[in-house]
């Protein structure tokens, strides 16, 4: 009879181990369309021109974060687009389990390396990331747009 006892104990173990109280609620505010005005967008205009080179009559103009305020801005905004590729996969925006999530992952990949190019503060890491967010970007919109823009009319 004594035997028995560790198999229940394991078992009690066990049904607290998978139990536990609900995880809080998730309210969605924001749609596709907002997500991306509000968030994507100005995080990705921010990585996007971070580093540029312009080049006029005067001369050629190097653009790059030249101190720690402006490399932790481009660092901030490359984890908001990593954490917007998270919301993207949460209902009820995510449009499919396929394709959807494969891109929403390769925006999440894309800018977690700007984020590390941002953190050893290399330009030109940076600046090649950010043709790698836009392609990630371009990717979905090809995919997706006509039906996001679409489902909010």
């Amino acid at each position: 009879m004594r035997s028995g006892r560790p198999l229940v104990f394991a078992a009690i173990l066990s049904a607290a181990a998978c139990g536990g109280a609900d995880p809080p609620p998730f309210k969605p505010l924001a749609d596709n369309k907002l997500l991306m005005t509000a968030m994507v967008d100005p995080n990705a205009d921010l990585v996007w021109d971070a580093v540029k080179t312009i080049d006029t009559r005067e001369g050629t103009q190097e653009i790059r974060p030249r101190n720690e305020e402006e490399w932790t801005a481009v660092r901030n905004a490359a984890v908001t687009l990593a954490e917007s590729g998270n919301l993207l996969m949460m209902v009820p925006r995510a449009r499919d389990g396929g394709e959807w999530m494969t891109l929403s992952q390769r925006l999440i990949d894309t800018s977690e390396s700007a984020i590390r190019a941002a953190e050893a503060k290399n330009p030109e890491r940076l600046f090649t990331i950010g043709g790698d967010i836009y392609e990630a970007c371009s990717a979905c919109h090809q995919k997706y747009m006509e039906a996001i823009v679409n489902a909010n009319k």
